[in-house]
């Protein structure tokens, strides 16, 4: 397994500058919020204290004169009591559901953020693939190159359905055969004698070239065309790898 250093490296340092910026953008702006409830309800429970003790000390007035007002005493306590609890309560949920809401809004944002950063990654990737294969492809590029990409779209065109073969190319068809680099003059004939054996029949071809297959033949119908280059195995094997990225 080898280690890449420096996306590593880069990954290291994204996640320092997030927990960062979370440490001084999110959590002391959250810690504040939290003191300022927390001081909020004690400042709710001194108040329910004071009205408790003015309760205590009515009671102890009305307990001086009758003593018949002792139940009531105790009931009104009671009830200063709870309603001060509810509150504390009410009001410590509804902070607990404000700082959940705070934290899903910020797992959100990081992985959002985390996937737009994979993506950036793997788009980068797939440029310096390809930038790889057209160097490659300019080094290798020659007759014996040519030749094995022609063989195999030979093989391409036999392994075809023989509806979809013979519907491609019904003699008069015009199909197109598009090369990365051009072909003189023999090796277009000679694409024309293998194609057409391969087909069984004889085609109308027409030859095009087209850099951005890298390097390869394609053929191309009205409604079908036969993949053989680069760039066509580049792209399968990018979609295959996000496939199991995704998966």
């Amino acid at each position: 397994m080898t280690i890449d250093w420096w996306t590593l490296g880069f990954q290291t340092a994204n996640v320092a500058i997030l927990i960062w910026l979370l440490g001084r953008f999110f959590w002391r702006p959250v810690a504040g919020m939290i003191e300022q409830r927390r001081a909020e309800a004690q400042r709710l429970l001194a108040e329910a204290e004071a009205k408790r003790g003015e309760a205590a000390a009515a009671l102890a007035g009305v307990d001086s004169a009758r003593e018949g007002f002792a139940k009531e005493r105790e009931a009104i306590l009671e009830a200063a009591r709870q309603s001060a609890e509810t509150a504390r309560t009410a009001r410590l949920a509804e902070t607990a559901k404000e700082v959940a809401a705070l934290e899903a809004a910020a797992k959100a944002r990081i992985e959002k953020e985390r996937d737009a950063a994979e993506a950036a990654w793997r788009e980068r990737a797939t440029q310096l693939a390809v930038s790889i294969a057209e160097r490659l492809a300019a080094r290798l590029d020659g007759p014996a190159v040519r030749g094995a990409f022609l063989d195999w779209l030979l093989d391409a065109i036999r392994r075809l359905p023989e509806s979809e073969r013979e519907a491609m190319a019904q003699d008069g068809a015009a199909l197109e055969v598009i090369s990365a680099k051009p072909l003189d003059p023999a090796g277009q004939e000679d694409c024309r004698a293998r194609i057409g054996d391969a087909f069984g029949s004889h085609p109308g071809l027409t030859f095009k070239v087209d850099t951005a297959l890298i390097a390869g033949m394609e053929l191309r119908g009205a409604h079908l065309v036969v993949h053989n280059s680069w760039r066509a195995d580049l792209t399968q094997i990018l979609a295959e790898m996000t496939h199991d990225d995704r998966a």
